[in-house]
């Protein structure tokens, strides 16, 4: 398994220079490292942010599960997206409210065909709201099927 979290992890992250704002740090409640947020404030609606981790050494023709905390917290915040780089098109991963300030786990299935994934984005999408923020943490790749909750 790989650790990507950001306070220690071994991944390679970008900011993409082509998107309308930036990821920033925030700061763990318990003040163990920081996690990556988008406040709801930051631009305007339907502006997007997208955070991209780079994969170098997955396998061809073998699987992996990318695993994550996200959080949505704060009423019409916007939504949060996750795209393989090799399906460019239509999101593998998308949710669009919070039920309440809760960090949730999603998990995403990679198959690897003859072609690699060679980036996950996380893109942020600017909602209404005026409070509240998207937060993602703790992504870790692990090889093999997702794990059963």
């Amino acid at each position: 398994s790989v650790d990507c979290s950001f306070s220690r992890g071994v991944c390679d992250w970008k900011q993409d220079a082509d998107d309308d704002f930036d990821w920033n740090p925030a700061d763990r409640d318990r003040g163990d490292g920081y996690y990556m947020a988008v406040p709801a404030f930051v631009g305007h609606k339907n502006d997007m942010g997208r955070l991209k981790l780079l994969l170098t050494d997955l396998k061809p023709k073998s699987s992996y599960c990318l695993i994550f905390s996200y959080r949505l917290a704060g009423e019409k915040v916007g939504k949060l997206r996750v795209f393989l780089a090799n399906k460019k098109t239509a999101p593998v991963w998308e949710e669009n409210k919070g039920k309440d300030e809760k960090w949730r786990t999603g998990k995403i299935e990679i198959f690897q065909g003859a072609e690699t994934t060679n980036s996950v984005t996380f893109e942020s999408e600017r909602g209404k709201g005026k409070t509240g923020e998207i937060g993602v943490d703790n992504v870790t790749l692990i090889s093999g099927p997702c794990p059963e909750d």
